[in-house]
C-alpha cells in the first residue's frame, strides 16, 4: 500500500507550484521595497491574487507538515523545489513566460534528482529535538532577520538570489521545527510546544523575504535560491538529530539525487531570466528651488 506521506508529498508539490506563480504575479504589481518592512505583506494582502497564492502556500505548508510525520526532511525539503517545475509550466502556459533552453534543461535535471530521492527515502517517525537545538532555532531567527535588514538594498537578480536564499533558510528552520512537532497528537502537547511558535515566526519572516525576492524580477531565481538554501540545513539536521533514514544499500542514490537536485536549483539562480519587470519605487519628491533674487533697478 502507498503510504499517506507520499500522497501528501505529491499534493504539496502541486500546491507550492501554484502558490509561487500567483505570489509572483502579485509581487510584480507592487512597488519595489528597499527596506525590511513587514508592511509589504499588508500591501500584498490587498491583492486577491496574492491571497489566493498565500492560500495555496498555506495548503502546501499543511501538506508538507503532514508528509514530514513519516518522510525524511531531505526528501520533503528537496521536493519543495519540484514546485518550481510546476510554476514554470503554468507560467509558460498561462502567462506566456519565455524560458531559456538552459533553464528547461535544469528543470529536467531537478526532476531527475528528486525522483532519486523519492526512490531512496525510507519513511520513519522523527526523534524529539533537545533544548540546545530549540535555542539554536531561536538564534537562527535573529540572524536571518538581521541579514535580511541589510540584503533588501540589493537589486536585480542578485537581490532575488540573496533574499530568496535567506527565505529558504527561514523556511528550512520552520521545517526542522515541524518534523518532531508533527508527532504531537494531543492539543496540550501541540500548543504548549515552543517549536510551534518558532515554526510560525520563521515562516512569517521567510514569507516576507520571499515577497521581497520576487519583487526583484525573477521568480525562478528567487524560488530556486530559496529551495537550494532550504534543502541543505534541513537535510543535515534531519539525518543527524531527527532520525531520518535512507533505504539500506541506496545511500549512493540518495547522495546522487541530493547533489543533482541542489546543483540544478543553484544553477537556476545563475541562468534564470526575469519573467516580469517590477514597478520601481517613485523617487522622493524634490523641493522646488527658490526663485533667484532680483535686484531692484537703480535710477540715474
Amino acid at each position: 500500500m502507498v503510504s499517506s506521506g507520499w500522497v501528501f508529498l505529491a499534493a504539496m508539490i502541486l500546491a507550492y507550484g501554484v502558490a509561487n506563480l500567483l505570489q509572483s504575479a502579485a509581487a510584480a504589481r507592487t512597488t519595489v521595497h528597499h527596506t525590511f518592512d513587514p508592511g509589504l505583506l499588508v500591501r500584498l494582502a490587498g491583492q486577491r491574487t496574492y491571497l489566493l497564492g498565500l492560500g495555496c502556500q498555506v495548503l502546501g505548508f499543511v501538506l508538507a507538515f503532514l508528509a514530514r510525520e513519516e518522510l525524511p526532511l531531505f526528501l520533503v525539503q528537496a521536493s519543495v523545489a519540484a514546485g518550481l517545475g510546476v510554476t514554470a509550466v503554468l507560467g509558460v502556459v498561462l502567462l506566456k513566460w519565455s524560458l531559456p533552453t538552459a533553464e528547461i534543461v535544469l528543470l529536467g535535471l531537478l526532476m531527475v534528482g528528486i525522483a532519486a530521492l523519492v526512490k531512496s527515502a525510507q519513511p520513519a517517525h522523527a526523534r524529539p529535538l533537545g533544548a540546545a537545538a530549540i535555542a539554536g532555532l531561536a538564534v537562527a531567527l535573529l540572524v536571518i532577520a538581521g541579514l535580511g535588514f541589510f540584503a533588501v538594498r540589493l537589486q536585480g537578480a542578485l537581490g532575488s538570489v540573496v533574499l530568496g536564499s535567506l527565505a529558504g533558510v527561514g523556511f528550512s528552520a520552520a521545517a526542522i521545527a515541524a518534523r518532531p512537532l508533527a508527532n504531537e497528537h494531543s492539543a496540550g502537547g501541540f500548543f504548549g510546544n515552543p517549536l510551534l511558535y518558532l515554526l510560525v515566526v520563521h515562516s512569517l519572516v521567510g514569507q516576507l523575504l520571499l515577497g521581497l525576492a520576487m519583487q526583484r524580477g525573477s521568480t525562478t531565481a528567487a524560488v530556486a535560491a530559496m529551495d537550494a538554501a532550504g534543502a541543505v540545513p534541513a537535510a543535515i539536521v534531519g539525518l543527524l538529530l531527527l532520525g531520518d533514514r535512507i533505504e539500506p544499500g541506496k545511500e549512493w542514490l540518495a547522495g546522487l539525487g541530493f547533489v543533482v537536485t541542489l546543483a540544478s536549483v543553484i544553477a537556476l539562480t545563475r541562468y534564470a531570466e526575469p519573467q516580469h519587470h517590477c514597478t520601481p519605487a517613485p523617487p522622493p519628491a524634490r523641493r522646488p528651488e527658490p526663485a533667484p533674487l532680483r535686484t531692484a533697478p537703480t535710477t540715474r
